[in-house]
């Protein structure tokens, strides 16, 4: 046994050192840049630009002749930041803008083959896997908040929020209008962007940080901008260049109203396996929003429909203690969620599962800010953290009361203050308050760190907690509920204690252009809870260490880039005893053919679960995604090693392996399918632990800029579920749409005396919603 062991130190001890001594080699040769053809082409950082009113009127046509462009300032020069290190663009690029009293405008002419240009028709926001330009504003300047407005060569619309603490947010809509057209030289696109939807300073003259950028995917995925970018900067904006000249106008849009109508049927297998068909109902719900100044909005909603229009992608979980994290994309938590954003997620808005009524405050003021949020939601969810595992309990009706401060100072560096409360009709509660920090050291260093202390009182009723026998049915889980945790102090059924917890962690990172190396140690205790965030564990501190590097191949026809990276970390619970440890190293490969990329790990570790010390865990992954054309591009990943079954108790011989493909055959038709698989086999035995497998399809066809069809296929064998989702939609803007759709959840079971099994409809929804937006 101690050879063993002292072996596989050995391994781990050899994989460190020789992954460590490739890593150092790469970073010790800098990528060099070097211009095309010799030609000098020396870039210019932080370009500046003064800006004039547009001297007549501007149609959003994808035509620039309108007399409004006359006389606008143009940009021709740009640089290529990747793969190239600020060299000169193969193609050439000029934007023009201008602005009057209501919009800001911009007109991109991209000089192209146009048979190479790479264009669809699809839905708005899915603009980002062909040709795109983006235009990004910090109308702040502090690199702390900026929009970035796309669109393709259609003119099909796009846009992201990048924050410092949260890097882009997809999830975020503003209004603008787009269009645009290929033509003999390659593409033009107008923007118009109402200063309605922006948020920025009250005073006359606005001085904002601006780039301007275009994505050309072809054999490499090439990117150019305007301002030219120092590598070894890790604050994106500040790249960025300053525009001036923009006078006399005004954040906010007043008052908006979306008024929706939801109407719906359904029907679902009861108890006697008959079919129950509900009778048809509908709902009216209202939101609104206010800018009170152009540094304070309020909204509000009444009885909203929360109801996600596209269903969440199954995730592979059979072996997993822990809940899963959905992404949130429902769209009142827009405005305001960079600021709710923490290192933690303190903050996981989809906890307010289905409100009644909510409200929300947002005030951005030179370099402070503040966000409320207050919501009295119908079906709450608790979720109960613990060492190895979490549990999820429906509960009932609650009241969330959020608030979020934040002062900025310098370049990308904050203090925050963070303060969460839900309370249940029938009684407990949950409350966090915390701080939290970015410290700017250098260009390329960064402190991080978040201090939260949590009270916890539990609702009194054990009966939450249930299981399901073979022969009693659905009863309450007493061994759960007896079972202790921290120290033996407290049990895990919900039987009214309360108790206070707490986490801290601190981070610092170093990462200039060619390595990155950081540090960071976190603690939670055993009793901290989050109930309005998403934390799944606690009883756990971990200190971890990680180095990588990269080199570029600037002049190689074959590879763009590679990079590996080394981590190291050490997992203990407040009983100081070890739960985990490992040595993980990563590499990658980036390659001038096909935007093709390969990505391989190797992980050893040791790990105790449950009282149980399992060692010489491994895992090798290799993953890659290429796309031949803009017709297709497609990836896959293969993962094999010796891993724990979690339910089993046993080490595993795990294989994982999944494959995707996106498919355009036209420029209006797009297929997008995926699998999923993973199985475990006893180590010792062969005997076949787990299994499960995903499938999800997505086929879309866009009519036009506005009207378009879909539909959703999903199979989970592990539930033997197959679900089946059309839809049609027509959508005016970013918040006024129509929707007419179906949701059908089909189940392998045995419905009858007999015996006998099949498919049958478990579930069915058909359903109507339409919205739309007032500005007043």
């Amino acid at each position: 046994m101690r050879g063993l062991e002292t072996k596989y130190k050995f391994s781990r001890f050899m994989l460190l050192t020789v992954f460590s001594i490739l890593l150092s080699v790469i970073s010790f040769f800098p990528s060099t840049a070097i211009a095309q053809d010799g030609e000098e082409y020396p870039p210019i950082y932080h370009p500046e630009l003064t800006i004039r009113r547009s001297s007549g009127l501007i149609e959003i046509d994808g035509y620039i002749e309108d007399g409004g462009w006359k006389g606008a300032e143009k940009i021709s020069s740009f640089f290529e930041h990747n793969p190239g290190d600020q060299t000169k663009p193969e193609v050439d690029t000029e934007v023009m803008i201008t602005y009057d009293d209501t919009h800001l405008y911009v007109a991109w002419i991209c000089y192209d083959d146009p048979d190479e240009v790479r264009a669809f028709f699809r839905d708005r926001d899915q603009v980002f896997d062909g040709d795109y330009v983006i235009l990004c504003i910090d109308t702040y300047g502090d690199g702390t908040l900026a929009y970035e407005i796309a669109a393709n060569p259609y003119g099909i619309p796009g846009d992201l929020l990048f924050s410092s603490n949260h890097g882009e947010d997809g999830s975020y809509n503003m209004i603008f209008e787009s269009d645009g057209r290929i033509t003999e030289f390659g593409w033009i696109v107008e923007m118009a962007i109402p200063f309605e939807s922006l948020r920025f300073p009250d005073r006359p003259n606005q001085e904002w940080r601006m780039d301007f950028w275009r994505n050309r995917p072809r054999e490499s995925r090439f990117q150019y901008s305007w301002a030219a970018y120092d590598r070894d900067e890790n604050c994106w904006p500040c790249n960025w260049g300053t525009v001036r000249g923009i006078s006399g106008v005004k954040s906010g849009s007043g008052l908006e109203l979306l008024p929706s109508i939801v109407a719906y049927q359904s029907g679902n297998l009861n108890d006697q396996n008959y079919f129950d068909n509900h009778k048809g109902d509908g709902e009216i719900s209202l939101g609104l929003s206010y800018d009170i100044s152009s540094e304070l909005t309020a909204e509000a909603t009444i009885n909203p429909d929360f109801s996600q229009i596209e269903s969440d992608a199954a995730q592979i979980d059979v072996n997993s203690n822990f809940a899963l994290y959905y992404q949130e994309r429902r769209p009142f938590f827009q405005e305001g969620s960079d600021l709710f954003k923490t290192y933690y997620d303190a903050v996981y808005t989809r906890s307010i599962n289905d409100p009644l009524l909510a409200g929300k405050v947002t005030w951005r003021k030179g370099s402070n800010s503040v966000a409320m949020l207050s919501a009295y939601d119908e079906h709450s969810i608790i979720m109960m953290p613990f060492e190895e595992g979490s549990r999820n309990v429906l509960n009932g009706k609650s009241y969330s009361n959020i608030i979020r401060a934040k002062h900025d100072f310098g370049k990308q560096a904050h203090f925050g203050l963070l303060g969460t409360d839900r309370r249940f009709d029938n009684g407990g509660s949950g409350s966090v308050v915390g701080i939290d920090g970015r410290i700017r050291l250098s260009t390329s260093s960064r402190l991080l760190f978040q201090c939260m202390t949590s009270y916890t009182e539990e609702v009194n009723d054990l009966a939450l907690i249930t299981r399901y026998d073979p022969d009693l049915g659905v009863v309450t889980d007493t061994t759960f509920n007896e079972t202790l945790f921290a120290d033996d102090k407290y049990t895990k059924g919900l039987d009214g204690e309360t108790f206070w917890g707490h986490t801290w962690l601190v981070n610092l990172a170093h990462s200039p252009e060619n390595y990155n190396i950081g540090a960071d140690y976190m603690e939670m205790s055993p009793t901290f809870r989050a109930d309005n965030g998403f934390v799944p564990s606690n009883n756990r501190r971990r200190a971890q260490l990680w180095f990588g590097a990269i080199k570029r191949f600037e002049e190689s026809s074959i590879l763009e880039a590679t990079s590996g990276n080394v981590n190291l970390a050490r997992v203990w619970n407040f009983d100081n005893v070890k739960k985990d440890e490992w040595v993980m190293a990563t590499w990658e490969l980036r390659f001038r053919a096909a935007q093709t990329g390969i990505h391989s790990r190797f992980l050893l570790s040791d790990e105790l679960y449950r009282e149980q010390q399992f060692n010489e865990i491994w895992l090798a992954h290799t993953c890659f995604n290429t796309t031949p054309s803009g017709l297709i591009q497609f990836g896959g990943n293969i993962d094999y090693g010796h891993r724990i079954a979690r339910h089993e108790l046993v080490m595993g011989k795990e294989l994982t392996y999944g494959a995707w493909a996106e498919i355009r055959p036209l420029d209006r038709l797009y297929f997008f399918g995926s699998f999923n698989y993973v199985r475990s086999d006893d180590l010792d035995t062969d005997e076949r632990l787990f299994s499960q497998s995903v499938f999800r399809s997505r086929i879309a066809y866009q009519f036009s800029r506005r009207f378009s069809a879909r539909v959703i296929a999903q199979y989970n064998d592990r539930w033997d579920a197959f679900d089946i989702d059309p839809m049609l939609t027509y959508r005016v803007n970013a918040f006024s749409a129509f929707y007419l759709g179906s949701t059908h959840t089909y189940q392998d079971m045995v419905m009858d005396e007999h015996g006998i099994q099949g498919w049958y409809l478990r579930d069915r929804q058909f359903f109507l919603k339409f919205q739309y937006l007032f500005q007043i």
